[in-house]
């Protein structure tokens, strides 16, 4: 079992920025890719960054390049999302989760577990 919490959500105006944090606790952290996915009221879950295991290779959905980062640091077991230049579409629940598997995916039903989330909110 592997417990995820989420924090570093909040309001923010459009244009700032936010760093969420994900720690976890369990089994060993450095075993499991992990990825931030997203919902916002009405939508379903959507994918927004993935890093591997090593943290060597990450993985962006389009809309987020060049303004999220994702990062790790497994000494202290946990993962980061950078988010700058926000915009009002990003607000939404955002939400870590861990994979087992040995190639990064942006498939939700892939994660084998899930934080609670945190709310970041935009305004414009």
């Amino acid at each position: 079992q592997v417990q995820l919490v989420e924090s570093g959500g909040g309001l923010v105006q459009a244009g700032g920025s936010l760093r969420l944090s994900c720690a976890a606790s369990g089994r060993t952290f450095s075993r499991y890719a992990m990825g931030w996915f997203r919902q916002a009221p009405g939508k379903e879950r959507e994918f927004v960054a993935a890093i591997s295991r090593s943290g060597g290779n990450t993985y962006y959905e389009d809309s987020v390049k060049g303004r999220f980062t994702i990062s790790r640091d497994n000494a202290k077991n946990t993962v980061y999302l950078q988010m700058n230049s926000l915009k009002p579409e990003d607000t939404a629940v955002y939400y870590c989760a861990a994979d087992d598997g040995v190639v990064i995916t942006t498939t939700p039903r892939r994660y084998d577990y899930w934080g609670q989330g945190t709310q970041v909110t935009v305004s414009s």
